[in-house]
């Protein structure tokens, strides 16, 4: 006969052992769970990498390709190639990325900076087409569409919604659309682009001052002393505020992919306008037997899209053992600066 305190010590086990199965079994459950929210987000963050490198590519379509044979009225190629690399900057793989608040887009930097460059030419011709090429003096109107369009492409970058980037750009186009329908259409009186020497001259010399700009911030990637230059030439200069005769100029290392991107991008929008000029202006071009001058501004910027073989940007010293990407980006950009100068001198000549 079984002793009292070892009936109760079955009774308890026969109790315990329910509670420590059901006990287990919800550790169990638990850890699958686990295990698959662990693979769902693996599987989530391949997706995004994938995304990530798909969205990085820099668009390399070429919208100039038969401009000559495609365009027969002056203008049409210039506006045409316009809203093409409008079409490209919205449509591309990811869409706009500058105003992208979610992942991927908000944790790129390459494109957005790609964008920003591209940005300022569309900025930058889209004026030059209002102020000079679509009037014949300084007193004439202004193109009804033209001016809608120019305010539209200077809209913030990075604006997400209320109203989106996207929206503004594409009513931009919209009026850049309407513009080369006029300018096409049988009424010669609706719509001109006057294709001048003085008008070229007008926009290469805001393409000058940017590349100007880009050059000497590229340049400075490995850091320089400069001696201040900013009132040579004149002897009454003055400015608003003094400044050292010298500064020691140097971009930051967290800056540096961002300048190169921007140059990328600008020599990219720069190619297609430029190859699209030499058909509305050709003319001109031949007249002041300038047409090879513009085909080595081209050449010089189309080595600037050559593809990027290093997995991150190298920042070695100009003499170094590592290559200097900024640099060498640089000597490209300086060269077309310095070739735009001489064109824009040869423009001027009777």
């Amino acid at each position: 006969m079984a002793k009292p305190w070892f009936k109760q010590l079955l009774k308890d086990k026969e109790e315990t052992e329910p509670a420590a199965s059901s006990y287990n079994s919800r550790l169990a459950d638990e850890g699958e769970t686990a295990r698959w929210a662990l693979r769902i987000l693996a599987i989530l963050l391949v997706v995004l990498c994938a995304l990530s490198w798909y969205w990085s590519r820099e668009p390399k379509l070429d919208i100039s390709q038969n401009l000559a044979g495609q365009h027969t009225v002056a203008g049409s190629a210039l506006t045409s190639t316009l809203i093409g690399v409008i079409d490209i900057l919205l449509e591309k793989p990811g869409g706009l990325l500058s105003n992208d608040i979610m992942p991927p887009g908000v944790f790129l930097d390459n494109i957005p900076n790609w964008e920003y460059g591209v940005i300022i030419q569309v900025r930058d011709l889209s004026k030059a087409m209002r102020e000079a090429f679509s009037r014949s003096q300084s007193q004439s109107t202004e193109d009804k569409d033209l001016a809608l369009a120019e305010p539209r492409f200077n809209f913030d970058l990075d604006s997400w919604m209320l109203p989106a980037s996207e929206t503004e750009y594409r009513n931009g186009r919209k009026y850049l659309q309407g513009y080369l329908v006029r300018l096409l259409d049988d009424d010669e009186y609706n719509a001109q682009f006057y294709a001048r020497a003085d008008n070229l001259r007008y926009w290469l010399s805001t393409v000058e001052t940017r590349l100007g700009s880009l050059s000497q911030r590229l340049s400075a990637s490995v850091g320089q002393k400069r001696i201040n230059i900013d009132l040579a030439g004149d002897s009454a200069a003055a400015q608003s505020t003094p400044t050292p005769s010298e500064e020691m100029v140097k971009t930051s290392w967290t800056e540096l992919d961002d300048v190169f991107y921007e140059a990328r991008g600008t020599s990219w929008a720069l190619v297609h306008f430029l190859k699209a000029a030499q058909v509305d202006f050709a003319d001109v071009l031949a007249k002041k037997n300038a047409r090879v001058s513009l085909e080595q501004i081209i050449r010089e910027l189309e080595a600037t899209q050559a593809p990027l073989r290093s997995p991150i940007l190298l920042n070695g010293s100009g003499f170094g053992l590592l290559a200097n990407h900024s640099l060498t980006m640089a000597s490209y950009i300086s060269r077309a600066n310095a070739a735009i100068i001489d064109l824009r001198e040869l423009l001027s000549q009777g």
